[in-house]
């Protein structure tokens, strides 16, 4: 029996001492999985052709490169931790992307931590969560999909660095697709992205992207749709705030269709300065309690430093169009640059009313040369709250508006469709593509249009 014991005891250390976790010496060395798999005593194996496990936490050290090329495809690592201190390159070439996943039950987890990274063509499935701390990372052409949030608050999460995420696409994931923390400042590059249904942890009220300060560098987000068609109730679009008063943050906003959310763009707290141009924000009333949210776009200043330039936008189908937070300083046109938004068709059930700009505040807000879906002026100041309303409210200088007697009214002509472009009609957003039997009236990019 004590034999027996004893052969128990020493199996059970040899199968430990298989699955040990591995750290690479740092001596500027660049493993491939293949490589991995000869000097890493078990820590990855080799599961069929192309196909390999990670059984322990793997790092790789400051001066070490993690090369993924085509001798790779499927990468499970189950349980563990990918960390890289050093470098990860990705030169995966052929049509299919190479798949690092874990299961439901056992998810993966990464942590890029002072590191580089050159991260495309990478299918992320079934992960806890990823961490980019203090590393020059590019995200390209990657997909996520089924994030928990055992390991980080998002799919992303952002702390003291400015990565750069393009063209990947983000769905089915509990928490934001990117987070950046409040006591950080990461100036986060996200392009060209599909953002559609994260959030999935019922009750959890967040948006889709939620950053804190920014760094240095503007925060852009461009030309992404972020759609919460599919996730639960209160998920919000996008939100940037500087609760603390870290710094100074620069925003650029430009050209997305943000959708079917508890709000569409959230700006609140200290020294945020943003540019919001050629945006779709449309739909966004998934809140039951309009007191809470459903803005197409909401500036909450804690200071008159909290900035935003407003152009060329689509805002409609909300429950409120734009509101107003106590300080800020909000520039929705003036007479010698007009805004060019369309503005209307913000109806707060709620309240049974409409309401497409709310000077909640007692700021003045300039709003000149919008649409506001009517020419008739007194219709236009039912719609809009402000010092006529309650005297301790800032005046919205929104005449000349777009159709006041003719001066600068938008001009509505044939145009080519445009397949990159989201189309607007009756305040309800169509996609890329208008129906090919539609006659009247539509909204591309902040201008009407006729077919």
């Amino acid at each position: 029996m004590k034999r027996l014991c004893l052969l128990i005891a020493l199996v059970s250390g040899l199968v430990s001492a298989i699955n040990a976790q591995w750290i690479s010496p740092g001596n500027g060395t660049t493993y491939t999985f293949p490589d991995l798999v000869n000097v890493t005593n078990g820590t990855v194996v080799e599961a069929s052709a192309k196909s390999f496990t990670v059984t322990a936490d793997l790092t790789i050290s400051t001066n070490d490169v993690l090369l993924i090329d085509d001798q790779v495809k499927m990468i499970e690592a189950s349980g563990a931790l990918i960390t890289i201190q050093g470098s990860m390159i990705c030169e995966n070439t052929g049509n299919d992307r190479v798949w690092i996943y874990g299961n439901e039950s056992s998810q993966f987890s990464m942590r890029f931590e002072n590191a580089t990274a050159d991260i495309k063509r990478i299918y992320f499935n079934e992960g806890a969560g990823i961490k980019l701390i203090e590393s020059d990372v590019t995200i390209d052409d990657s997909q996520f999909i089924f994030f928990s949030r055992e390991y980080a608050s998002g799919v992303l999460d952002v702390f003291n660095c400015d990565p750069v995420i393009k063209n990947c696409s983000f769905t089915w994931n509990e928490g934001p697709a990117v987070c950046s923390p409040a006591n950080g400042r990461a100036s986060v590059q996200i392009l060209n992205c599909l953002i559609n249904s994260n959030v999935t942890t019922e009750g959890l009220n967040m948006p889709q992207i939620n950053l804190g300060p920014g760094g240095d560098d503007t925060i852009r987000i461009v030309g992404n749709e972020i759609s919460g068609e599919n996730a639960h109730w209160f998920v919000g679009g996008v939100s940037v705030a500087d609760l603390v008063n870290t710094g100074s943050t620069k925003v650029l906003l430009k050209d997305n269709l943000i959708t079917y959310g508890r709000y569409g763009y959230n700006q609140q707290g200290f020294n945020i300065s943003s540019v919001i141009v050629g945006n779709q924000i449309v739909d966004n009333f998934c809140e039951s309690n309009p007191m809470n949210g459903g803005s197409g776009i909401s500036i909450n200043g804690s200071a008159v430093y909290n900035t935003a330039y407003i152009r060329n936008n689509v805002i409609t189908g909300n429950l409120w169009g734009i509101t107003a937070i106590y300080m800020h300083n909000i520039d929705l046109g003036t007479e010698d640059d007009w805004g060019n938004n369309v503005i209307t068709n913000n109806y707060n059930y709620g309240l049974s009313a409409e309401y497409d700009l709310y000077n909640n505040s007692g700021c003045a807000i300039m709003a000149v040369g919008n649409d506001w879906g009517f020419t008739d002026q007194q219709i236009i100041e039912n719609h809009i709250v402000h010092q006529v309303d309650d005297p301790s409210y800032g005046l919205v200088t929104y005449i000349p508006f777009i159709g006041d007697d003719g001066i600068g009214e938008i001009p509505v002509e044939a145009n080519t469709l445009n397949d990159n472009l989201f189309y607007t009609v009756e305040g309800r957003c169509l996609g890329t593509r208008l129906p090919e039997n539609y006659k009247g009236v539509y909204i591309l990019n902040g201008k009407k249009f006729v077919k």
